[in-house]
């Protein structure tokens, strides 16, 4: 059962015999930590984080972790990874913009970090968390993992590089998993609920010119990371999304009632780009519905929080 030192639940031994390598451990991964039972007393498996920041170390030791510092935007820092662990989780996102040679769409990051995993003892599996925004725009139509990736941002196309960085691991024997991951969101996450959103009054679109959107509990997806690690087929891509089938503004609207909150303004598309930053617009440019069936029935993941109405309520 969850508990609060473990609010993922008790996992099977076989989970728990491994020396587990994070990179990016920020709160999915402190939380998949958690999941492992990171420092717990008489266990049988390690949970190791790289950190680029000495000033995190000590954190990561009073969570368990056993701490190691490099940085994936230094590569020669990461020679020390090489047979390090059995098994990767990679967490860490792509450069915020196009930089230095790889650019443009690329991901020097993940390309560094499988160069290091090869030179030696490669671990047996690595499970990326990478978005479903590399399906792009799918005019709000369900999207299986088999569709064609049209990236149309510059931030999903180098999720799609990152994607294939992972699965050239395979040569080296690795078996590689990709998450598919839409928004996360947890009440103790910071911005991990609209409630910030609602409170500033911004806007949505009218629900005629409205986007489907698709969201993943902070939990839930911090178990599928864990189970991916064991159950991940090689070289397979995975959607991972709760059952709700939501568009944005009435996930908004859900939530302001929730929160006792007044509901969001809506504007016309015309008049969004008055209202809402380049950022905020690009989401409200695509539109698709996320088919979990892979997650069900190959990660065999049973969700905490199946929709978003749970998962505001008690997370």
């Amino acid at each position: 059962m969850p508990s609060s030192q473990n609010p993922l639940g008790a996992l099977p031994a076989r989970f728990r015999r491994q020396r587990v390598l994070i990179v990016g451990c920020g709160d999915v991964g402190l939380r998949v930590a958690r999941a492992l039972g990171a420092g717990a007393a008489g266990g049988r498996r390690q949970v190791l984080a790289l950190t680029s920041s000495a000033g995190r170390v000590e954190a990561l030791r009073a969570a368990g972790i056993t701490p190691l510092v490099g940085d994936l935007d230094r590569p020669a820092t990461l020679a020390r990874l090489a047979g390090l662990a059995t098994r990767v989780l990679h967490l860490a996102p792509p450069p915020a913009a196009d930089a230095g040679p790889h650019a443009p769409g690329r991901d020097p990051r993940t390309a560094a970090l499988a160069r290091a995993l090869r030179r030696r003892m490669p671990p047996r599996a690595l499970v990326y968390a990478s978005t479903s925004g590399v399906y792009g725009d799918c005019a709000g139509q369900w999207v299986d993992e088999t569709r064609r990736l049209r990236p149309t941002t510059a931030r999903a196309q180098r999720r799609v590089d990152a994607e294939r960085s992972v699965r050239s691991l395979a040569a080296a024997g690795v078996r590689a998993s990709i998450l598919r991951v839409p928004g996360i969101y947890a009440a103790d996450r910071a911005g991990g609920t609209p409630q910030g959103r609602l409170l500033r009054g911004t806007p949505v679109l009218r629900d005629d010119e409205d986007v489907y959107t698709n969201h993943i509990h902070a939990d839930d997806l911090a178990r599928a990371c864990v189970l991916a690690l064991w159950r991940g087929r090689a070289q397979r891509a995975y959607n991972v999304a709760d059952a709700s089938e939501l568009k944005m503004g009435r996930y908004l609207d859900l939530a302001a009632d929730l929160y006792g909150l007044p509901r969001p303004p809506r504007v016309t598309r015309a008049e969004a780009p008055q209202h809402l930053s380049a950022m905020r617009l690009s989401f409200m440019d695509e539109s698709r519905r996320l088919v979990t069936r892979r997650m069900q029935r190959e990660l065999r993941l049973r969700l905490r929080y199946p929709t978003v109405v749970q998962g505001l309520q008690r997370g």
